[in-house]
């Protein structure tokens, strides 16, 4: 039997696959967005919310966007710290275009995946 912690996972790992095909397209908007989804997916685990947090940055690199590299920088940086305390803002879809602090709305398509996981 699957459980929601699973599907959860699995729906990450799809979106950070659907990110790196349109990366490898060069369509680095696109991949930015399944970046974002998979974000809000993988913040409640360590090893995914890094992984998707060096994948901004690789995009932000690959898009010539220095701002959202300087804030992927400061995301990776605050990983750590942020589980150490447990202070994660949930919902929160991870680019530099948003507070790193700020708590946000999760699409209901989401939020079906992630309600049974522990906070």
């Amino acid at each position: 039997m699957t459980t929601t912690g699973s599907r959860r996972i699995e729906a990450f790992e799809s979106a950070m696959s659907e990110a790196a095909r349109h990366l490898a397209t060069g369509d680095a908007k696109s991949a930015f967005a399944c970046l974002e989804r998979a974000h809000v997916l993988g913040q409640l685990d360590f090893v995914p919310h890094l992984r998707v947090h060096w994948r901004m940055l690789r995009v932000g690199w690959a898009a010539g966007d220095r701002r959202e590299v300087a804030g992927q920088l400061m995301r990776i940086a605050l990983v750590p710290v942020g589980h150490l305390v447990g202070r994660l803002p949930v919902g929160n879809t991870g680019g530099a275009n948003v507070s790193a602090f700020k708590p946000m709305a999760i699409p209901p398509d989401l939020e079906r995946l992630i309600e049974n996981c522990d906070r």
